[in-house]
C-alpha cells in the first residue's frame, strides 16, 4: 500500500488533518481520552488493528495512553523538530500522535499519546476490516505470488522480520548474520478467510518440515516462520503445528511478530513484474 493515502473517504475535514498534516486535537477533548472498555483500538484511515484496551492507561495528560501497541503495528521516527518521536499507522502511514519514554506511568515506562481522532473502537468480538499476520517459508518472491492468489487476501509486500539489525538490506540478510527471515506481510479480509485458513494455507505452499531453507535455498533466512500479531493467531498456529506434527517432522517456528523492514522496490511482486513463475512454491494437499 502507498503510504500517506487517503482510505477513508468518509473523514472529515479535521481528522484529515490530523492524520495526514500531523495535526492534533485538544486535550481533553477526545471521545477515546477516558473510556476504558475491553476491545481494540483501529486505525481511523485503513481499519487495521493497532491498540489493545488492556494496554490503555490514564495519565491524565489530556490523551488516550498505552504503554504497548499490538505487535508491528506502530511506526516510530524521529519527528521534525528532532527532539519527540511521532508514531504512525506501520501499514498506511496514518498520524497517530507521539510515544514518550521514561516517564513512569506504568512498568513499561512507555506513552503512546495519540490523538482519539486518529482511531475507532471495536468492541470484544467484532473483527476488524483488515488485519494483519506474517508468514516466512522461503525466498519470498513465490510466497507473495502464491497469496495474491488466495481469496481475502487484499495486500501483500515482502520484507524482513525476525533479526537483530536494523533497517537491513536484502544484501546483508542475505549473508544469514542479521538473523532477519525473508518474510511476506499478508494483510487480509476477516470476513472472507480465516486466520485457520491461513495458517493452513502457508503449511500447503511450502516444505514445512525442511530445516533452514526451501528447496535450493539454503540459510536460516529462508526459515520457516509465522509471525503472529495476536492470541487467536497464535492459539491457531499452535494448534495446527501441533496436528502436523503427529505426522511429520515440523521445523516451523511460531513466534511473535517484530518490527517489519519493507524490501528493496525490486523484490515487491517480483513474479508480476518479471513474468516468471515461483520454481520452490506450489500448493499441495496437506490435510
Amino acid at each position: 500500500m502507498k503510504k500517506d493515502k487517503i482510505i477513508n473517504q468518509a473523514l472529515s475535514d479535521f481528522e484529515r488533518f490530523v492524520l495526514f498534516q500531523k495535526g492534533t486535537e485538544p486535550p481533553f477533548t477526545g471521545k477515546y481520552t477516558d473510556f476504558f472498555e475491553e476491545g481494540i483500538y483501529v486505525c481511523k484511515n485503513c481499519g487495521i488493528p493497532l491498540y489493545n484496551s488492556t494496554d490503555k492507561f490514564h495519565s491524565h495528560c489530556g490523551w488516550p495512553s498505552f504503554d504497548d501497541e499490538i505487535p508491528s503495528a506502530i511506526r516510530k521516527e524521529i519527528d521534525k523538530d528532532g527532539v519527540r518521536t511521532e508514531i504512525t499507522c506501520s501499514y498506511c502511514g496514518a498520524h497517530l500522535g507521539h510515544v514518550f519514554y521514561g516517564e513512569g506511568f506504568t512498568p513499561k515506562n512507555v506513552r503512546h499519546c495519540v490523538n482519539s481522532v486518529s482511531m475507532d473502537f471495536l468492541f470484544k468480538g467484532q473483527k476488524p476490516r483488515i488485519d494483519r499476520i506474517y508468514f516466512a517459508a522461503g525466498c519470498f518472491w513465490g510466497v507473495e505470488h502464491l497469496f495474491k492468489e488466495l481469496d481475502g487476501v487484499v495486500d501483500t509486500e515482502v520484507g524482513y522480520m525476525g533479526g537483530h539489525r536494523k533497517n537491513p538490506t536484502y544484501e546483508q540478510v542475505c549473508t544469514g548474520t542479521t538473523g532477519h527471515a525473508e518474510t511476506v506481510r499478508v494483510i487480509f479480509d476477516p470476513s472472507k478467510v480465516s486466520v485457520e485458513q491461513l495458517i493452513k494455507y502457508f503449511f500447503e505452499i511450502h516444505d514445512f518440515t525442511q530445516l533452514d531453507g526451501q528447496g535450493p535455498d539454503i540459510g536460516d533466512q529462508y526459515r520457516s516462520v509465522i509471525f503472529y500479531t495476536n492470541q487467536e493467531q497464535k492459539n491457531t498456529a499452535e494448534k495446527i503445528k501441533a496436528d502436523l506434527a503427529k505426522k511429520y517432522t515440523v521445523a516451523t517456528s511460531i513466534e511473535q511478530a517484530k518490527e517489519f523492514y519493507p524490501a528493496e522496490d525490486y523484490h515487491q511482486d517480483y513474479y508480476e513484474k518479471t513474468k516468471k513463475a515461483p520454481y520452490c512454491h506450489y500448493r499441495r494437499k496437506v490435510f
